[in-house]
């Protein structure tokens, strides 16, 4: 359908004032859009095209945004655009009235509609609208970016995320169906018995991840508080209570760089059953996201940019020792002392800290060497316990924890434990963080005595999983950044 002339002037502002013109001329005659309280909507726009032959000839009512317009002297045709898609109307002058048609002619693309008609097929085919009302509900005062072009710009995109949503169809689709990925997380746990809670944001104590909190001042308490980094340690006093199956998907906070996979803020799915422990946990994530994958694409085959990904195949297992002798060609069973682990990572060029150990180290030689290998679903286990301050110790092999990361894409998508449920154990594990705060590193761990005197009453052997819901959904709708699977990213404010 051709666009409207002239919709996309030269002098924005000139054609904005043309807008309010128009709508305190609409007040003045009694006209004001602004005062409908409703209209009553029989269908959308893809139900009508979906049920067309039971549709046709009968009557329906829309309301949508007017997204084309092409006026043809007593009769026009335009598009409406709603929720589920756009369809065409015919609108003319005998059928409308003289009146309605008048102002008809007068509306600009941006305005929302409703429209009363029946349903039809034009000789071209096209599933349309015959029109007997068309009645402006808003006035919209600002001017489309233009239809060919669209909104591109990308940081005017995430700023106004709105505009965003009205011209990029797809954009729409991808929040659709994180609504439908996150409702799918929830039935498949509800449907195994995990209740859904709600763990406090600001806290006096963030703990639970690697990661420097947002700090804020309480005034009614007269002191400083966080916005929490990771759900897990009062996730874990519901396990102490008694609570076998617990998740909660919510907010959390962490004060760290933007970028294609990080935003300070995002969307985290932490849940914890007792009696299980990492091995249960990997079934559950496998058959999570199988699930949530059928549920919501109809299919486990999925493809992230070119690559197909199979959800359906058993996730390859393999330890972080195993993975870094693969791809760095260094093997850290042989390596003894921190200071053995430092020579090596000098010998690969690997930038290391004076208070880093043996175990962060194996760590940099991951993130430097494997990271970028894990395009299918990979579970990366038994982690070193310098960089696991909450999970269990592998009893055949103290140094390291019963730890898994799932890599899917280059991308780390969960972490889970068996979890530390000694309270002696986890006092020095505490403690060492404390150590590491005190030399510098913003991320460590503080003590938590409540946690520790939680764990003193008694926690059964669990297994615990973290899940970024934001990464799951870049992955389950194509996304290349995490910016375009959140409505509105952090962005730093214009000056």
């Amino acid at each position: 359908m051709a666009e409207q002339k002239n919709e996309q002037p030269v002098d924005i502002n000139e054609q904005i004032q043309v807008r309010k013109t128009k709508l305190q001329t609409l007040q003045e005659n009694g006209k004001d859009p602004f005062t409908i309280m409703k209209y009553d909507v029989s269908n959308h726009t893809l139900e009508i095209k979906d049920n067309f032959e039971a549709l046709e000839g009968k009557t329906v009512t829309i309301a949508g945004r007017l997204m084309a317009k092409r006026v043809m002297g007593k009769a026009s045709f335009c598009n409406v655009q709603d929720l589920k898609g756009n369809i065409q109307l015919y609108v003319a002058r005998d059928n409308v009235g003289e009146d309605c048609y008048a102002d008809f002619k007068k509306f600009d693309l941006g305005d929302i509609v409703g429209v009363q008609g029946e349903v039809f097929k034009t000789q071209k085919g096209e599933i349309s609208i015959h029109a007997t009302e068309v009645k402006l509900l808003s006035k919209s005062l600002q001017i489309l970016p233009e239809k060919y072009h669209g909104l591109k710009d990308t940081d005017m995109r995430y700023r106004q995320r709105y505009v965003d949503l009205i011209v990029n169809t797809e954009v729409k689709e991808t929040f659709i169906k994180r609504s439908q990925i996150i409702k799918e997380v929830r039935t498949f746990l509800d449907g195994r018995e995990y209740i859904e809670v709600e763990t406090p944001i600001l806290v006096p104590n963030a703990g639970g991840a690697a990661a420097k909190p947002f700090t804020t001042y309480y005034n009614a308490l007269d002191e400083d508080v966080h916005l929490r980094i990771s759900l897990e340690l009062y996730l874990k006093r519901l396990i102490v209570g008694g609570l076998e199956r617990v998740y909660e998907i919510g907010r959390v906070f962490r004060n760290e760089g933007l970028s294609v996979r990080h935003n300070p803020e995002f969307t985290l799915l932490e849940l914890y059953q007792a009696y299980t422990d990492y091995y249960g946990m990997m079934d559950l994530v496998e058959d999570l996201f199988r699930t949530v994958s059928k549920n919501v694409l109809g299919t486990t085959t999925i493809s992230y940019e070119g690559v197909e990904i199979d959800l359906a195949k058993p996730f390859e297992r393999i330890t972080i020792l195993d993975a870094v002798k693969k791809y760095a060609n260094v093997d850290f069973s042989t390596i003894n002392s921190d200071e053995e682990a430092k020579a090596i990572a000098k010998e690969h060029h690997i930038a290391f800290e004076n208070r880093h150990k043996k175990g962060d180290i194996l760590n940099l030689f991951f993130e430097a060497f494997v990271e970028e290998q894990l395009v299918q679903p990979t579970f990366v286990m038994d982690h070193p316990v310098d960089i696991s301050p909450l999970a269990k110790r592998k009893p055949s092999d103290p140094e390291y924890t019963e730890r898994f990361e799932l890599f899917v894409t280059k991308r780390e998508l969960a972490n889970a434990f068996s979890e530390l449920n000694d309270p002696i154990d986890q006092r020095g594990r505490f403690e060492a963080q404390e150590a590491l705060k005190a030399a510098g590193d913003e991320e460590a761990n503080s003590i938590d005595e409540d946690f520790l005197n939680a764990l003193a009453y008694g926690m059964p052997p669990t297994g615990g999983l973290g899940i970024g819901i934001d990464r799951l959904v870049m992955l389950l709708t194509d996304s290349a950044a995490i910016r375009d699977v959140l409505l509105f990213p952090t962005m730093k404010t214009k000056d």
